[in-house]
């Protein structure tokens, strides 16, 4: 996932704000794993590393986004990043905050 940061108002085009899945994707192009690679590959190598998981850059560490996962082995880089799409979901819908959200929260229903 990613967007555009708002517009300062001056012609240059602005970078986007990776964070979830497209912010791991990029995070392995860098990394030092091949596939087939095993979830402790995956830890190891990059289960430090904060990932933002919004847009307000609040972030986790992979490892625990990694730990809601039960594949133990993945076959490609893309099923990696189709294993952590919902855990990440999960996480930002939880955790995010927000006015709406906290209200929201604290109603019964």
């Amino acid at each position: 996932m990613g967007v555009r940061p708002p517009s300062s108002g001056d012609d240059e085009e602005p970078e986007s704000i990776e964070f979830g899945i497209a912010a791991v994707d990029a995070r392995l192009k860098d990394a030092d794993l091949s596939f087939p690679a095993t979830k402790d590959d995956v830890r190891a190598e990059l289960g430090h590393e904060r990932i933002p998981y919004d847009v307000h850059g609040n972030d986790v560490a992979l490892g625990e986004i990694l730990s809601e996962v039960e594949t133990r082995q993945f076959r490609s880089r893309q099923e990696l990043l189709n294993e952590l799409h919902e855990p990440f979901e999960e996480y930002r819908q939880n955790r995010s905050g927000g006015v709406f959200q906290q209200v929201r929260s604290m109603l019964p229903f």
